[in-house]
């Protein structure tokens, strides 16, 4: 018998390079989706890979001018397939006049009069500005740095061109292994780089990743990488804090994420510890540390893990979220990276800066009861236009919902605006759609388009199973976050995880068949039984200890579960097996798993530790320590093997020394 088709994933940069090719290819038809004018030109942006999935963002230019509020994004799967595009514009552009009659210095004065004081003018320059609903404008853009009403400022302003009217602005300030001792975090491991015989703190691996004096935009040095004094109002102490969040949240992104550094490229910002004032902002530039009400320096997690948040949104496609949204996309990154770092001194939880109680009276905002505060839990039609920080309630809320349910799974219970109750999903699977959605962003950000993206990644993210897509889709209707036109939908056999007390409970099932159908027309179905392994050391035969919860670094690509072959460092075989029948009724079959491997051989060329992975007596594919990767999606083709009763094996072996560890996640053999 012919084995099946091996179905190797793509080289990443063979990978990129094909979303790139067939994403232009669709751009150059121009489909009525890109609502584009005769006199459109676009630009491709870098391509950003995420689970499998490639994201194409363009910029368009009219009559060589750049569009502001003309971008889009381009979903692609692994095979090139468009599955979605995502366009900021509303409506063409129509004809244009491109000539001002306002002269930049005019225009420029204009913008200057935004601020109530001014440092400096980053430059004038004409752009075309199609904000959505409204007709096109000619626009003089602006950046001015100084203060503003709220404090520091930098602000792009759009004048137009024509008539000398603001069309519009944004705000660019966003608010809120050596050792050393934080006055948080306590006694902390942090990577530092000697140069000399002095070191610095300054990632080794990520060199844009430093702590700094806010003061002078020095980097702290030193003789003997040791670092401060565990006092929080010690400058030095508050870097101690900073360094270790952010190079703690690297690590996250990369684990959970697959991103490279904040900036998607492997790199970040200063964090500059020493701001005069009772915030912490990010500008663009640099992160800025403010202090307490008794001068402790807040660089927390979820404090620090916010402002880069902040950068993460602005250097994903269509820059800084809008429309009310930003505060509760950075509040996010700051939860995910504090659940990420898991530190004693710092419990994880969905409090926004309760360890630095800024003010003296506690967290700054409640992301499972955002009325505690005083925000908004509920949505409404004028969250857009509320506060920033206010305007963060309903969407934390929804976060924490899709997170971790309405029970809260060990933190407290949340009510929702609907009576319904909701399982939640766990925090790395929320901030991975949370952040597959963000790839998808325009600027024509909103409440209503995170509806649709979240959705829209959820269902790219997970094809052959509808509960993710169903729990997002669940929690931003408890929120009342109302359903769009553009919202996808989903087929996939299982339920969705709410239930409405008016009707009775609706139940989820856990674990998948482990036979199929053997006559009679094909059932579409996932076959494997205790697929993502949560519920434990069942259905599978394993090794001792090959099902596991989340050690360290080491965690589940979702859930709570996931399966770990080797990792000793010695010479050692795991195995974890499940056999199943494949229906002969259906005519394809595919087996498919989450795949991360870590492993200390440094080797290039010699494959010391391996992975089979097997179907039946067929060999799908090895894995070895050469293959160091994040978790990343493998899938293979097994519609050979209908009509039998196979086993899917998975056997682990490690030579004597130096460990590598395989896990294996999200398992699932769909028919159809």
């Amino acid at each position: 018998m012919a084995g099946p088709a091996t179905a190797e994933p793509i080289d990443p940069a063979a990978a990129v390079k094909l979303a790139a090719t067939k994403a232009d290819a669709l751009v150059a038809s121009k489909p009525a989706v890109l609502q584009a004018s005769s006199s459109d030109t676009f630009q491709r942006q870098a391509v950003l890979s995420s689970h499998g999935l490639n994201y194409t963002p363009y910029l368009r230019f009219y009559k060589g001018l750049k569009v502001e509020g003309g971008d889009f994004v381009v979903l692609t799967d692994a095979s090139g397939a468009t599955k979605y595009t995502s366009v900021a514009q509303s409506s063409p552009i129509g004809e244009l006049s491109v000539t001002p009659k306002i002269a930049d210095t005019a225009a420029q004065a204009t913008a200057k009069a935004q601020l109530k004081t001014v440092s400096g003018v980053e430059g004038t320059k004409l752009v075309v500005v199609a904000a959505e609903g409204k007709a096109a404008k000619l626009a003089w853009q602006t950046t001015v740095n100084g203060t503003g009403a709220e404090g520091a400022s930098r602000l792009t302003v759009n004048v137009d061109a024509q008539t000398g009217a603001v069309l519009g602005t944004k705000e660019h300030v966003t608010e809120v292994t050596g050792t050393g001792s934080g006055w948080i975090n306590g006694s902390v491991s942090i990577d530092t780089t000697l140069s000399g015989s002095t070191y610095s703190m300054k990632s080794s691996t990520q060199a844009t990743m430093q702590c700094q004096d806010a003061s002078t935009n020095t980097t702290f040095s030193g003789t003997d990488n040791v670092w401060g004094t565990g006092v929080g109002t010690s400058k030095e102490t508050g870097c101690v804090d900073g360094l270790y969040v952010g190079e703690g949240q690297t690590k996250m992104l990369s684990a959970w994420l697959g991103r490279n550094g904040q900036d998607g490229s492997g790199g970040a910002w200063p964090i500059r510890v020493g701001l005069n004032d009772q915030n912490a902002y990010y500008d663009g530039t640099q992160v800025q540390i403010g202090k307490n009400t008794a001068g402790q320096w807040i660089s927390s997690a979820d404090v620090l893990g916010h402002e880069l948040g902040h950068g993460i949104d602005d250097t994903t496609p269509g820059g800084i979220s809008a429309s009310g949204t930003q505060e509760f996309v950075a509040d996010t990154f700051g939860a995910a990276t504090e659940w990420y770092l898991n530190n004693a001194n710092d419990p994880p939880d969905y409090l926004v800066g309760e360890e630095v109680n800024l003010v003296g009276s506690g967290e700054i905002r409640n992301m499972y009861n955002p009325s505690a505060l005083g925000d908004d839990n509920c949505y409404s039609s004028s969250t857009p236009s509320d506060e920033v920080h206010a305007a963060a309630g309903p969407g934390n809320h929804w976060f924490y919902l899709l997170a971790q349910g309405t029970s809260g799974n060990g933190q407290p219970a949340s009510t929702t605006c609907n009576s319904t109750t909701i399982t939640g999903l766990g925090i790395q699977k929320a901030i991975t759609i949370m952040y597959n959605a963000m790839l998808l962003k325009t600027s024509s950000s909103s409440y209503l388009k995170y509806r649709t993206w979240t959705l829209t990644a959820a269902k790219s993210l997970y094809p052959t199973d509808c509960t993710a897509f169903n729990t997002v889709k669940a929690a931003w209707t408890a929120v009342s976050v109302p359903a769009q036109t553009a919202d996808p939908t989903c087929t996939a056999s299982t339920t969705a995880p709410t239930t409405a007390p008016t009707t009775g409970t609706t139940t989820t099932p856990t674990t998948a068949p482990t036979t199929a159908p053997t006559s009679g027309t094909c059932t579409s179905a996932q076959l494997l039984g205790n697929n993502g392994f949560e519920s434990g050391a069942t259905t599978w035969t394993q090794t001792s200890g090959v099902i596991s919860t989340a050690s360290g670094t080491n965690t589940p690509y979702a859930g709570t579960y996931f399966a770990w072959l080797d990792g000793y460092g010695s010479a050692h075989t795991d195995t974890l097996t499940q056999s199943v029948t494949i229906p002969s009724t259906c005519s394809a079959a595919t087996l498919s798993f989450y795949l991360k491997i870590t492993s200390s051989e440094t080797s290039t060329t010699t494959a010391y530790d391996k992975l089979t992975v097997k179907a039946g007596s067929t060999t799908l594919a090895t894995y070895s320590n050469l293959n160091k990767a994040t978790w990343a999606l493998k899938s293979f083709d097994v519609s050979s093997l209908k009509g039998q009763t196979v086993t899917i094996s998975f056997s682990g072996v490690e030579d004597s020394s130096l460990a590598t560890s395989f896990q294996v996640d999200n398992t699932a053999l769909n028919v159809s």
